[in-house]
């Protein structure tokens, strides 16, 4: 079992930032990699952001390279937030997978309860 608890959500103007933070607790030596997505009201939940638990590798949409970034340290896996659009407003989830890092939902089997994030324009 894994825990995961998010925060760091709010409400920021547009083009300010944000960092999240999402604590993991639990059977963290079995993980491979912790994932950030996110799920816009009436919107499907879509991937973010991607990283090996014990580093190299990481992944990041295209809709947000170059203004997200994922970072970990110790169990904490962090998204920082720049250049925020209106568009990235949604409540932001974290999530693990055992045995890959990838974009696809269903691989992840343990997820937090969500932060939210607000950008006005």
């Amino acid at each position: 079992q894994v825990q995961l608890v998010e925060s760091g959500g709010g409400l920021v103007q547009t083009g300010g930032s944000l960092r999240l933070s999402c604590a993991a607790s639990g059977r963290t030596s079995a993980l491979f990699a912790m994932a950030w997505f996110r799920q816009a009201p009436g919107k499907e939940r879509e991937f973010v952001a991607a990283a090996r638990w014990k580093g190299g590798s990481t992944d990041v949409a295209d809709s947000v390279e170059g203004r997200f970034t994922i970072s970990r340290t110790m169990n904490t896996v962090y998204l920082q937030m720049n250049n925020l659009k209106p568009e990235d407003t949604a409540v932001y989830y974290c999530a693990t997978d055992r045995e890959r890092l990838s974009r696809r939902r269903d691989g992840y089997d343990y997820w937090g309860q969500g932060t939210r994030v607000t950008v006005s324009s």
